[in-house]
């Protein structure tokens, strides 16, 4: 008995010191397993930064004014030959904050769930967009002349990894022939493995150097997320630059931003390119806004019209929109940017559970919305076509509106 007491007492000294010593760590953990509980999920996807290790960025200070020129929502939008009621599909997919631009006007902005116009929402994958901008903007800097060129050429920590040889641009276009569960649900799932690794304290460039290639690599597009990172890691050696640095000098110093971005990043202090970005809802805005306007902002070419073309034009049997046997979805994708199907000038950033980046040239409208939908990956992401044809309704709606 006296031996099972002190047994007891043994890994309650240890439960004790651990505690002490892994607080942060185990406060993480914490939050990483409940992060998409149903009673806290809406306030964890508005304040991330209490959740996790981040780095701010300021604004510049000089504001890009949005002018105010309301009109309603349609009322109703048809998926599938079905009519559907708009505010039931606003309600239906949690949606936390909605705002279209027309021109250079909000025609509609309205916050949900308790949250409010300030709330500094988590990106998701519509990170993956900024990356692209900003990586841009070193393409035509002379900084990475060739996207045939493999990754290992800037990152020699990847020699050996499932990386080694794969090209900037498949990587770009989520071809890289790389095996990555992205199951959300699933624990032991590579990207709920990254989750406890940011958790535990760990490296996002460690955790790519353990994957490998299943594919030959630009024959099949395959969304993983390590890819981003692989992107930005190329992006860093490329500039000799910080991703927070080389990203704020070249785009958010630029944007004329309302609020700070905030990074979530890795314990070595490293920006969660692929997913970990906070700002504003109409701050997103303003990056559909500049990619609309063909990179400029007050006649300043901000990223390269050139490259923009680029990002949203596929280029590959593999990467067109609709059905295809070499793509886990029938939507097309370019450099980290999506491409429905049937698309008019129209391309979309898109982060899980319901964060949207909707861009229309033609209409000359963005829209943004942001959700905490845990329903988003039902039925084969039906929810993105659902959100894609609600957008579409409300742009045409504006089609005769200055």
């Amino acid at each position: 008995m006296k031996k099972v007491f002190g047994s007891a007492s043994i890994i309650l000294l240890f439960i004790f010191g651990a505690s002490i010593f892994y607080k942060t760590e185990l406060l993480q953990l914490y939050h990483t397993v409940r992060l998409f509980d149903h009673d806290v999920v809406v306030g964890n996807f508005s304040n991330m930064k209490r959740l996790a290790p981040t780095k701010t960025i300021a604004p510049s200070g000089t504001i890009d004014k949005l002018g105010q020129h309301p009109f309603p929502l349609p009322r109703h939008f048809t998926y599938n030959n079905q009519t559907i009621d708009m505010q039931h599909w606003i309600e239906g997919s949690s949606t936390t904050a909605l705002i279209v631009l027309k021109e250079n006007n909000i025609t509609f902005e309205k916050y949900y769930q308790g949250t409010d116009e300030f709330d500094q929402r988590i990106s998701w994958s519509m990170a993956k967009s900024f990356l692209s901008a900003i990586f841009g903007v070193a393409v035509e800097e002379g900084l990475i002349p060739d996207l045939s060129e493999p990754v290992t050429q800037y990152v020699p920590s990847l020699i050996g990894s499932g990386y080694d040889g794969v090209s900037i641009k498949n990587v770009l276009q989520m071809s890289s022939g790389i095996y990555f569960n992205e199951d959300y649900s699933d624990f032991g799932s590579d990207i709920n493995r990254m989750g406890r690794l940011m958790a535990f304290g760990g490296s996002f460039d460690e955790f790519a150097t353990t994957l490998t290639r299943v594919r030959e690599q630009g024959t099949y597009m395959s969304y993983v997320s390590m890819d981003s990172h692989v992107v930005g890691m190329v992006l860093r050696a490329a500039t000799g630059m910080n991703i927070e640095d080389y990203f704020d000098e070249k785009l958010w110093s630029k944007l004329n931003t309302e609020r700070e971005a905030i990074y979530i990043t890795d314990s070595t202090g490293e920006p969660m390119v692929l997913g970990g970005l906070n700002l504003i809802s109409r701050d997103y805005l303003r990056l559909g806004k500049l990619y609309r306007d063909d990179g400029r902002l007050d006649n300043e070419q901000i990223i390269p019209a050139r490259w923009i073309e680029d990002s949203i034009t596929p280029d590959a049997p593999h990467l067109m929109p609709g059905k295809r046997n070499s793509a886990d979805t029938h939507w097309g994708y370019g450099y980290q940017w999506w491409i429905p199907e049937n698309a008019n000038e129209e391309f979309l950033a898109i982060g899980i559970y319901g964060q949207y980046i909707y861009i229309n040239r033609l209409a000359n409208v963005v829209i943004v919305k942001n959700s905490a939908d845990l329903e988003f990956m039902a039925n084969g992401y039906e929810s993105m076509d659902y959100a894609l044809a609600a957008f579409r309704v409300i742009a045409h709606s504006l089609s005769d509106k200055p």
